[in-house]
């Protein structure tokens, strides 16, 4: 009880909430905060949005982002409060990469080798239904994507409610990315491939970022890498629909 008093005290202490919620300091230090945590979640966004399209509609889709939200919320009141511990988890790192990696390889080998449908074979039996694996795999990511965002807001602010709120904020501002990028997948495929992709390079950041190697990649060397690969996606897209559209 002495040990959950002391991760967790501060989130019910009133007189803490109501010195950041009136002090413009902290609203400054939250404003930072928020701004942080969607740069830092651009990835993350790119692995929702492509998570979200194995669902048959655009209505499931949101929906699972829905509930991930919510539980992104729970975990990242869970993952705050453990917040002085985690820079001791690199295993995390190394199984959150190793779990990118093999999403973004099963796509391309699955995409090379397609298996032939036979007719009259039964459809492999889920653990999970469809949507319920989605959400699942959603918070999976939201918490290997939580290590990095936490640690970087308590480096900033030790306040465990600032860093809340300025989480919390930033999660629904990153939700929004995702919706985004879901919406342009529609309108160009391609962007999927591009998503994986870059799924892998995101492995390979998360990896290196372990304390046995760790190097960092910057993120706004990073953020454009994301924004060269998306815009280098629309260009073929737009190639290969005016090929189309000459050829015919």
């Amino acid at each position: 009880m002495d040990i959950l008093q002391q991760l967790y005290g501060p989130f019910f202490d009133a007189n803490n909430w109501r010195t950041v919620v009136t002090s413009g300091e902290d609203w400054m230090i939250i404003l930072s905060l928020v701004l942080i945590e969607c740069l830092l979640s651009v990835d993350n966004a790119i692995v929702l949005a492509a998570q979200t399209q194995v669902l048959p509609d655009k209505k499931q889709q949101e929906k699972s982002l829905f509930y991930g939200l919510w539980g992104a919320y729970i975990f990242r009141f869970i993952l705050i409060g453990l917040g002085a511990y985690l820079i001791h988890f690199w295993e995390i790192k190394v199984a959150g990469a190793a779990y990118l990696m093999y999403l973004a390889v099963s796509h391309f080998y699955r995409k090379k080798n397609p298996k032939p449908k036979k007719d009259g074979k039964k459809a492999k039996k889920r653990i999970l239904p469809l949507f319920w694996s989605v959400v699942v795999s959603i918070e999976m990511m939201d918490i290997v994507f939580s290590v990095d965002s936490v640690l970087a807001s308590l480096a900033i602010s030790p306040n465990p409610v600032i860093v809340l709120i300025g989480g919390l904020i930033g999660i629904l501002a990153m939700r929004g990315i995702a919706e985004i990028i879901m919406r342009l997948m529609e309108i160009v495929p391609e962007l999927e491939t591009t998503a994986y992709g870059l799924i892998a390079l995101i492995a390979i950041k998360l990896f290196l970022t372990i304390p046995m190697i760790d190097i960092e990649i910057p993120n706004l060397l990073f953020g454009v890498i994301v924004l060269g690969s998306i815009v280098a996606t629309f260009i073929v897209h737009r190639i290969k629909n005016g090929s189309v559209t000459t050829n015919g």
